[in-house]
């Protein structure tokens, strides 16, 4: 049976992974080519009047999202990654986690200034990881235009962190 909504095929499990924690899982998605298609043309259409040049997306799922939308609309793709995975001279950005710290990287020559950068990912939770990647694509002289999530953690306040950026989310849930 074919859903509606891109939300009807988001699988909730109650209690993952601390008691009280409602997890969002998105391989439910993922796995039904109707809820896949639903997903890639939510966030196509928070970018389809939009003026930009780039899509950049975080790693792992901002590449899942990202890629497709960059394809569709025949715009180039940059891959934000972990330390340590990408071959070429890199910028870095370090940021906070809930427990420790991480590093992620883009190639120095995947923005030139003055590009417009959309970015894209499945998840804004705190906002941490896509505040970073805001400074990777700032460093390099690009401006981010709009950042594009398919879900959007309200209770967790990442908007509130990236309010001086475009934010836009697919699908908005109330708690954490």
């Amino acid at each position: 049976m074919v859903k509606e909504k891109v939300e009807d095929y988001v699988r909730t499990i109650p209690d993952f992974p601390e008691k009280g924690i409602m997890f969002r899982d998105i391989t439910s998605v993922l796995q039904d080519p109707d809820g896949l298609k639903l997903a890639i043309d939510g966030i196509q259409e928070k970018v389809k009047d939009l003026d930009f040049d780039v899509i950049a997306g975080t790693e792992s799922r901002g590449f899942i999202f990202g890629m497709p939308v960059a394809y569709n609309l025949h715009k180039p793709f940059v891959m934000i990654r972990k330390k340590g995975k990408l071959p070429c001279e890199t910028v870095q950005q370090t940021y906070d986690l809930e427990y420790g710290q991480a590093t992620i990287e883009m190639h120095k020559d995947a923005i030139k200034p003055g590009q417009k950068v959309v970015i894209i990912d499945d998840l804004i939770a705190t906002g941490g990881t896509v505040e970073a990647a805001a400074h990777l694509v700032e460093q390099l002289g690009g401006e981010v235009v709009r950042m594009v999530f398919l879900m959007e953690l309200a209770g967790l306040e990442g908007r509130e962190r990236l309010k001086n950026y475009s934010v836009e989310s697919v699908i908005a849930y109330p708690g954490k």
